[in-house]
C-alpha cells in the first residue's frame, strides 16, 4: 500500500514538473483575438473568367503552400492558413505589426527571369512605328492628360539630350558620351515647341548611360508605362525584343531618371531553377543585395549561357522590372546576386523570402480584410480572465461547502488539473483564443463534475453502512463508468469539431480535448491519490469529512 502510494506521488510530481517546465520554457501563444493582428480572405484574381473551376482549385492549392512558406519565414507564430471552399484562402496573422509589408509579401508574384541586354540599335529603327501606334491609339486629349499635347506638338519634358534629336535632327551621336550638365542645360534652354510634335514615345527617351538603355525622367514614367501597356505598341516592337524599366531610379545631376532596358523577349532562364536566396550587404559599398543559388540543371544552363556572353550585360528581371543588369565578366556556374542599390536591408530580406518561397501560380486579390487591435485583444484577455476567476471562485466555494475536506482535496486536484492543462497547451504549441478559453472553462466544469460523481457515490456507500476505506474504493470504482461515458462522448464531439470546423471552432475543440484528457487523469488518479493520503492515517471505521 505504502509503496503504491509513493509510486502514485512520484508520477503526479513528474507530470506536474513536466507541465511547469513546458509552461515556463514555451509559454502560451495567444491567438488573433487576444493579441491582435490581421485577417485576410484571398481569392484568385480572374476578372475575365478565363480559369476553369479545376484550374482555380489547383491555383488555390499551390498558393496555399507558397503562402504558408512565406508566412513561416515572416516569423508569425501560429498563423492560420486554410482553404475556405475551393477558391478562397483564409489567412490569420496574430501579432503582426507591419500590415502593408505582410500583404505585399503574401500577394507578391515574384516571377524571376534572366534576359540578355541588347544594344539600342535593335529598336532604334522601330521607334517611328511605335510613335505612330501611340498616335493611332490615343486621343490628343489623353496625350494631354499624360503631359503631352498632341494637337500643338509640345512636350512638357525638358530633359536632354533626347533620342529623337539624335535620330531625326542629325546630331552627332559620337559626341554624346554621358548626360552631363552641359547637355541638360542646352536641352532645357530650348523652347518647348521646338520638340517634334508627332513623336510622343520617342520624346520621352534620353540617351542611356549604359549599353542597351535609355533614360526616362521620373515625371515621364506614367506616360511611358501607359504607352508600353498598349497592345498596339507591343506589336510595333520587334518580335524578339522587350522593354523593361529598372526598379530603382538613378540620379544624374539634379534630376532623377529610370533606365529603360532593351532586352531579349524570351528569357534564357526563369526562377524555377532557383534553390536558395539570402539577403545581405555588399562588403565594398555596403549596399543591399540578394545572393541566389541555382539548381544543378539551372547552374549548367547558366554556366553555358554566361560563357557565351562574356562582356555582355545580363538583366535580372523580377515581376517585369529590372532589378540589376551586371556585366558578365566570366563564366558563372550556379551562384549570382541581385543588387538593390540603396534599398533598405529589410527590402532585400523580403525579396529573398519571396524568391525562396516561389512564385504564386496566379494573382490573388484581397476579398476581405479585418484588423484586430492589441487593445481589443487586451480587453478580451481581461474579460476572459475575470469570467474564469469568477467561475473558479464559485466552484471552489461550492465544493468546500458541500463536501468539506473532500471538497478541499478536489480543489487541490483541480489546481493540479489547471497546471497540467496549461502545460499541455504550451507543450503542444497550441494557440489560446477566446473560444479556447471557453473550452478551458468548460473542461474545468467537467473536471469538477467527475469529482461530484465520485463523492456522491462514496456518500451512497457510506449511507449503506460500508467501512470508510471500502466506501472510497467502491465510490471510485462505480463512478468510473459514468465518468468514462461522459468524457468519451464529449471527446468524440470535440474531435468532430476539430476535423470539420475552422479557425475559432478548431481552437475550442483543441482546448476542450486536452482538457477532457487532463480532467479524466486528475479525477481518477490525482483525486484518488489524495484520498489515499487522507485515509492512510485513519482506521477503517473512522468517519471522513465528505
Amino acid at each position: 500500500m505504502l509503496s503504491s502510494l509513493r509510486g502514485r506521488i512520484v508520477v503526479i510530481f513528474a507530470v506536474l514538473g513536466v507541465s511547469l517546465w513546458q509552461l515556463y520554457s514555451r509559454g502560451l501563444k495567444q491567438g488573433l483575438d487576444l493579441q491582435g493582428g490581421m485577417h485576410l480572405a484571398l481569392e484568385v484574381d480572374d476578372p475575365q473568367g478565363e480559369l476553369t473551376a479545376e484550374a482555380r482549385a489547383d491555383a488555390i492549392d499551390r498558393a496555399e503552400r507558397i503562402i504558408r512558406t512565406r508566412v513561416d519565414e515572416l516569423g508569425v507564430e501560429e498563423p492560420l492558413i486554410q482553404k475556405a471552399g475551393s477558391d478562397r484562402l483564409i489567412v490569420q496573422l496574430a501579432g503582426i505589426t507591419d500590415e502593408d509589408r505582410a500583404k505585399s509579401i503574401l500577394n507578391q508574384a515574384a516571377f524571376l527571369q534572366f534576359k540578355l541586354v541588347l544594344p539600342t540599335t535593335e529598336i532604334a529603327a522601330q521607334l517611328s512605328r511605335v510613335d505612330r501606334a501611340v498616335l493611332a491609339t490615343l486621343s490628343d486629349e489623353e496625350l494631354h492628360t499624360l503631359g503631352l499635347e498632341g494637337d500643338t506638338g509640345t512636350v512638357t519634358t525638358q530633359s536632354g539630350p533626347l533620342i529623337e534629336e539624335l535620330l531625326f535632327s542629325g546630331v552627332d551621336t559620337a559626341g554624346v558620351e554621358s548626360m552631363g550638365e552641359d547637355s541638360r542645360d542646352s536641352a532645357a534652354a530650348q523652347p518647348e515647341d521646338s520638340v517634334p510634335s508627332r513623336r510622343p514615345f520617342t520624346a520621352l527617351l534620353n540617351v542611356g548611360d549604359t549599353e542597351g538603355t535609355y533614360l526616362v525622367s521620373t515625371e515621364d514614367i506614367p506616360a511611358l508605362q501607359r504607352f508600353l501597356g498598349l497592345p498596339e505598341v507591343q506589336r510595333a516592337l520587334p518580335r524578339d525584343v522587350s522593354l523593361h524599366l529598372q526598379s530603382q531610379p538613378v540620379g544624374v545631376g539634379a534630376r532623377t531618371y529610370r533606365r529603360l532596358y532593351v532586352l531579349e523577349r524570351e528569357p534564357f532562364m526563369t526562377g524555377e531553377d532557383l534553390e536558395d536566396a539570402v539577403a545581405g550587404r555588399d562588403p565594398q559599398f555596403n549596399q543591399s543585395q540578394v545572393q541566389f543559388e541555382l539548381s544543378r540543371a539551372g547552374g549548367r544552363r547558366f554556366s553555358q549561357f554566361t560563357g557565351q556572353h562574356i562582356g555582355d550585360f545580363l538583366a535580372i528581371v523580377l515581376d517585369d522590372e529590372v532589378m540589376s543588369a551586371p556585366v558578365v565578366r566570366d563564366r558563372i556556374a550556379s551562384r549570382g546576386q541581385i543588387d538593390l542599390g540603396g534599398a533598405p536591408l529589410e527590402e532585400a530580406r523580403d525579396l529573398a523570402l519571396v524568391l525562396r518561397a516561389g512564385a504564386l501560380p496566379a494573382p490573388l486579390r484581397v476579398m476581405e480584410e479585418r484588423t484586430v487591435g492589441p487593445s481589443l485583444g487586451q480587453d478580451s484577455v481581461r474579460q476572459g480572465t475575470i469570467a474564469g476567476l469568477i467561475g473558479l471562485v464559485g466552484v471552489v466555494g461550492l465544493m468546500m461547502v458541500f463536501y468539506r475536506v473532500a471538497g478541499i482535496l478536489a480543489v487541490v486536484a483541480l489546481s493540479f488539473y489547471m497546471l497540467v492543462m496549461l502545460g499541455a497547451l504550451a507543450g503542444l504549441g497550441a494557440t489560446l483564443t477566446l473560444p479556447g478559453i471557453a473550452g478551458f472553462i468548460l473542461s474545468v466544469g467537467m473536471a469538477v463534475d467527475s469529482n461530484v460523481l465520485i463523492f456522491e457515490r462514496i456518500r451512497e456507500e457510506l449511507d449503506a453502512g460500508r467501512a470508510t476505506r471500502t466506501a472510497a474504493d467502491e465510490g471510485f470504482a462505480h463512478a468510473l463508468s459514468a465518468i468514462v461515458d461522459a468524457n468519451l462522448t464529449t471527446l468524440i464531439t470535440a474531435l468532430i469539431l476539430f476535423q470539420f470546423g475552422t479557425g475559432p471552432v478548431r481552437g475550442f475543440a483543441v482546448t476542450l480535448s486536452i482538457g477532457i484528457v487532463a480532467s479524466f487523469f486528475t479525477a481518477i488518479y490525482v483525486t484518488r491519490t489524495l484520498f489515499l493520503i487522507y485515509l492512510s492515517g485513519r482506521k477503517a471505521s473512522d468517519p471522513i469529512s465528505i
